[in-house]
């Protein structure tokens, strides 16, 4: 399972409509999480790495990230995060 994470996505995310979506907060900390659904979010500020069994990548502002069902992965927010998202 990868995390599909696309650079500069403010494009797409207006197409979207994310500016519509819930806002998710969180201060620097580290914690696991599971999908149970797929998630998709714009990352509108702040710094989080995410490691999982087959990679870590770094996400920050201006990324629109998608995290595939049922994926397992460790958070660790560096930077206080401010995100729109939006589960299928």
């Amino acid at each position: 399972m990868k995390i599909q994470i696309e650079r500069d996505g403010r494009e797409k995310a207006e197409k979207l409509g994310a500016s519509e979506w819930p806002v998710w907060e969180c201060e620097p900390s580290v914690f696991d999480w599971h999908y149970d659904q797929e998630e998709s979010c714009f990352i509108i500020e702040g710094e989080i790495t995410v490691k999982t069994a087959d990679e870590e990548v770094t996400i920050g502002p201006g990324d629109y990230v998608t995290f595939p069902k049922g994926l397992d992965c460790t958070w660790t927010v560096s930077k206080h995060v401010r995100k729109h998202y939006t589960f299928r």
